[in-house]
């Protein structure tokens, strides 16, 4: 059965000049079980993370900055939103999501976090609306009790996943590949094991010709025997902070892509949303829906 972590929790209650990119969670979740694609029973309520698990991936004085509340205005600032218990409750939540649909993965094929993606917190900062890089977390904890051996995150967000380059840097078991828009967020790039940067407007042919050239041959090269997938749909043409342009199909198509190439070869996935910012909601549903429609599809 397809695995899908989901929290109330996800949902933050932001001021309105933040809640947009929030509105996105319940409407695909609704949307899933409208059409029928998944039923109450596909989702699961994440529980606690114990604290050794975030201070595998993050610094003890930063993860203690925000678990007392001492973390500075100007930080806070970085990460684009206001410091809440709640928000401190919700990547605790996502993050330990992440972690659980890497074990329904390893079960049953894939699994997918209705949240996460959070790409941009670093081992010791968080930036860009992410302060506990789930990702990175959720490796470490499958690396710690030797589930796997070798990990390759796929970071298809259209805006590089900086902080999971850092983090996992020194990490020989983990190897990180971000594809997304060289100019754009962020402007000092970190290094990830690979990195393909696009060309502002790329469209579909080109960006699925070069997702299709460097996939098979990475995890030729890479062997994983685990993959966790970003998949931001930031990458479309009606996102207005992309700068990529992908129709919706494109988008699709990109993640048929991951998704076969995994079942291909044997290697459980999960997946993380990321960003979208289409300013028309459906075309961020729509897009997210999709993912969950193949996952569906090509695994059950």
């Amino acid at each position: 059965m397809l695995k899908i972590a989901w929290s109330d929790i996800y949902l933050l209650d932001l001021p309105a000049e933040h809640r947009f990119p929030m509105d996105k969670y319940p409407l695909l979740r609704e949307q899933l079980l409208y059409e029928g694609t998944v039923t109450e029973a596909n989702f699961f309520e994440p529980t606690p993370l114990a604290e050794p698990y975030i201070l595998n991936t993050h610094a003890r004085t930063y993860w203690e900055s925000l678990r007392d509340f001492t973390i500075s205005a100007k930080e806070m600032r970085a990460v684009g939103f206001p410091l809440s218990e709640q928000l401190i409750a919700r990547e605790i939540a996502i993050a330990q999501g992440t972690i659980m649909c890497a074990e329904f993965a390893i079960q049953h094929g894939i699994a997918l976090n209705i949240a996460g993606g959070t790409h941009h917190a670093f081992t010791d900062r968080g930036e860009g609306f992410c302060l506990l890089n789930d990702l990175a977390i959720a490796s470490n904890y499958l690396l710690q009790h030797q589930k796997v051996r070798k990990i390759l995150i796929v970071d298809l967000d259209v805006h590089q996943g900086n902080g999971t380059a850092e983090v996992c840097r020194e990490n020989p078991h983990i190897f990180t590949f971000s594809m997304h828009g060289e100019r754009n967020y962020p402007l000092r790039k970190e290094k990830s094991d690979l990195d393909i940067g696009l060309p502002d407007g790329a469209e579909d042919a080109l960006y699925l010709k070069e997702l299709q050239n460097a996939l098979p041959a990475l995890i030729d090269t890479v062997q994983p025997d685990f993959v966790f997938y970003q998949s931001g749909v930031d990458v479309l043409a009606t996102d207005k902070l992309g700068r990529i342009s992908l129709s919706r199909e494109g988008c699709k198509m990109r993640d048929k892509i991951v998704l076969q190439a995994c079942k291909a070869h044997r290697i459980p996935i999960a997946i993380s949303m990321g960003g979208g910012y289409s300013p028309r909601l459906v075309d961020i549903v729509e897009a997210h829906a999709n993912t969950f429609r193949l996952a569906q599809d090509l695994f059950f």
